[in-house]
């Protein structure tokens, strides 16, 4: 049973120095939100060494529906976000990223693609209607080459698998239980939504380069979790696990 309507959890790791910009451009969507229902804001402070925790704390005092979640160390994207997950009540629950990848502002039409029978909608950069801007060139190599080979394994209709930026109904996070700590939980959730039948639908938008704030992402070791997750997907669907989903439509 749920206890609002939706659920914004927001993963932060060492963004003191960004931390007032996305205050500001939370505030701003946040009388959007409550338009649709009730709301929370759970902010998940990662094990921060900068005092971001501290900081969340006090920037978003004033704001009713805001909560700190704290991890006593660093634990990762993955373990940050099932925190997150563990904390929200929402029937919806939206996942953003704090460094302004993704403008907190797309929240509501973001929200506008979840209609009756989508279950799950993805941030899509590399859709056709989508854009990148700004990012250094071997990070898109990577992450359109990573989203390319799931396209292959799980569902060529979806472009992009590795966009924080997301929507999910309840009963999704609810079934699927993935176990990265890294980022590359971020692509688990998806791939595993797939293969449990949900619909999935896309939002196409512009990628940008990080707005404040150095970037976290360990790249090699990203390949690598990537690389062992899609032997897991291969030898799954050798086994007669599904390796393609059982129903929906990426839009």
């Amino acid at each position: 049973m749920t206890s609002c309507d939706l659920s914004v959890v927001v993963p932060c790791y060492n963004e003191a120095a960004g931390l007032p910009v996305m205050r500001e451009r939370i505030g701003k969507v946040l009388p959007a939100l409550r338009q649709r229902g009730s709301l929370e804001l759970v902010l998940v402070d990662d094990g921060s060494t900068d005092g971001t925790g501290d900081l969340l704390a006090a920037a978003f005092a004033a704001v009713p529906e805001a909560r700190v979640v704290r991890h006593d160390r660093n634990r990762g994207l993955g373990a940050a976000l099932r925190t997150g997950f563990a904390h929200a009540e929402g029937a919806i629950i939206v996942t953003c990223d704090s460094d302004g990848t993704y403008p907190f502002s797309e929240l509501p039409a973001l929200l506008d693609r979840l209609t009756p029978g989508i279950a799950v909608v993805t941030a899509s950069p590399y859709h056709p209607k989508g854009a990148v801007e700004h990012v250094p060139a071997y990070r898109v190599l990577i992450s359109k080459g990573a989203s390319l080979c799931y396209r292959l394994l799980i569902d060529w209709r979806i472009h992009t698998y590795t966009a924080l930026f997301r929507a999910y109904r309840r009963e999704v996070l609810e079934r699927i239980h993935p176990s990265a700590d890294g980022f590359l939980m971020v692509t688990q959730l998806l791939v595993e939504a797939a293969l449990a039948g949900f619909q999935i639908a896309e939002y196409p938008t512009t990628l940008r380069v990080r707005q404040y704030g150095q970037s976290k992402a360990k790249m090699f070791r990203i390949t690598r979790a990537h690389l062992g997750y899609m032997v897991t997907l291969i030898s799954r669907r050798r086994l007669g696990r599904p390796a393609v989903p059982l129903s929906g439509e990426a839009h």
